[in-house]
């Protein structure tokens, strides 16, 4: 079957040598491979999900290609959304005014990077940008969630070489700390290790007021134990420069492309053509009545998801 009649985007080639090499992706099988996963998925009578090919990509990409794990991940993501019933409820649509307003207002910014450039795909978080009496952290972390899944659509920087968070601290007061919600933070980011398949290479804490970095930093407790080396906390304003090239970035932020209020102009165009997507996503999840299995099977069933391992053999020209 050809990559158009799969409905998936082919890979530029630096992202395809990092596919291969690191990923495990053998083109010539992409077919087989997302089939043999949506066959699973459509006998799982307690999931009801998204199948579409360029979303069973992300988790098999996301897993270098292990069916096991590719199955856990999938499971995992719909189950424990359960779980953070704050960001996942009824105001996760693309029409929520809510949801609107947070991206007119530039807290998060998806970063851009240009066609023929392999790295991980960049968004800042403006922590210290919103009105906490308006908004509430649960609801910057929705909205972070759903472009989260829109990355899994159509940014293969994300699916292919992971993605970077930038939590940017400038105009951070009291208020905004207390608001962060270290428990929703610690639980979100769980999620995102352990059910999200793209995968998180870092997080960093910038413009951080130097009386809070010692605090700053005791947050890694908060975070799964994979995640707390890839966690940075820095005063310096120049601090981000080491993690995302100028030229990506607005000019608000001495870059050179474009403006905050494009890019969030840009994000809301973006959201609202998944506004279909998002709508059909509320009778997504999981059902555990229907589960078939019991306590002990599936226990059983979870040890075998973790089995390390590719679900075919890497077929070597």
């Amino acid at each position: 079957m050809s990559i158009e009649r799969l409905r998936i985007r082919p890979l530029h080639p630096a992202l395809q040598e990092i596919a291969i090499k690191e990923l495990n992706e053998v083109p010539q099988r992409l077919s087989e491979d997302i089939a043999a996963l949506r066959d699973w998925i459509l006998k799982q009578p307690h999931l009801r999900a998204c199948t579409d090919d360029q979303f069973l990509l992300a988790f098999l990409r996301g897993t270098k290609f292990s069916l096991e794990r590719a199955k856990e991940k999938f499971d995992r993501f719909y189950t424990l959304q359960a779980s953070i019933p704050e960001v996942f409820n009824e105001k996760r649509l693309a029409t929520d005014p809510l949801t609107l307003d947070i991206i007119r207002m530039g807290i998060i910014l998806r970063i851009q990077r240009d066609a023929d450039d392999a790295g991980p795909c960049v968004t800042i978080i403006r922590a210290g940008s919103y009105d906490t009496r308006k908004y509430k952290f649960q609801d910057i972390i929705r909205v972070g969630s759903m472009f989260g899944e829109i990355m899994m659509f159509e940014d293969e920087n994300a699916t292919v070489s992971g993605y970077i968070e930038i939590m940017d601290m400038a105009g951070i007061t009291g208020t905004h700390l207390f608001a962060l919600q270290p428990q929703l933070l610690s639980k979100f980011s769980t999620y995102a290790d352990e059910a999200m398949p793209t995968r998180q290479k870092g997080i960093h804490f910038i413009n951080v007021p130097s009386a809070f970095e010692t605090g700053f930093n005791s947050l890694r407790a908060l975070f799964p134990a994979k995640i707390k080396s890839r966690i940075s906390v820095s005063s310096d304003p120049d601090a981000i420069f080491d993690i995302v090239p100028r030229e990506y970035l607005p000019k608000e932020y001495g870059g050179y492309r474009g403006t905050m209020r494009d890019i969030s102009l840009e994000m809301e165009a973006k959201l609202l053509s998944y506004g279909p997507y998002f709508a059909a996503s509320q009778h997504f999840g999981s059902d555990e009545k229907l589960r078939e299995f019991g306590d002990h099977a599936r226990s059983k069933q979870r040890s075998s998801f973790g089995t390390v391992g590719s679900f075919r053999k890497l077929e070597i020209d």
